[in-house]
């Protein structure tokens, strides 16, 4: 009696047209790496070029009481620079945080939760930024 009549006929694997690269990718490590890359490299130059005009509103801001920085952050287009660099700086430090987390925590529950972590304290750092320039710049 051989294996086959014993055991009954060994099922056959569907043959797939995908190459050995396509069965791998996204099976990365992070899963995301290149698009996280891509994002850090555009929020960074996105800051080096928004970085002067801060600069210049910061110096401008420098001994004004509140009324004369609602006054300087009026301005739509210093709000939107302001905005845009705020922006651009929490996406940077999300993801910045998220690869040293990723690389260097290892419990995978401890990993979890601090990336969690990490996306709520980014975001509620945006957003009360983010406020603080509405407020100032209505004059509220």
């Amino acid at each position: 009696m051989s294996v086959e009549e014993s055991h009954g006929p060994t099922p056959r694997r569907a043959k797939t047209m995908r190459t050995p690269l396509g069965k791998v990718r996204k099976f990365g490590p992070a899963g995301s790496g290149t698009s996280d890359f891509w994002q850090q490299r555009i929020t960074g130059v996105a800051m080096t070029l928004l970085i002067l005009p801060v600069v210049v509103v910061v110096m401008m801001l420098l001994g004004r009481n509140q009324a004369g920085a609602a006054q300087i952050i009026g301005s739509p287009l210093i709000a939107l620079t302001l905005i845009l660099f705020i922006i651009a700086s929490a996406v940077h430090m999300k993801i910045g945080m998220q690869v040293v987390i990723e690389d260097y925590v290892q419990n995978e529950k401890l990993k979890l939760v601090t990336i969690m972590a990490n996306n709520f304290f980014s975001i509620a750092v945006a957003l009360a930024a983010i406020f603080a320039i509405f407020k100032l710049s209505s004059g509220v």
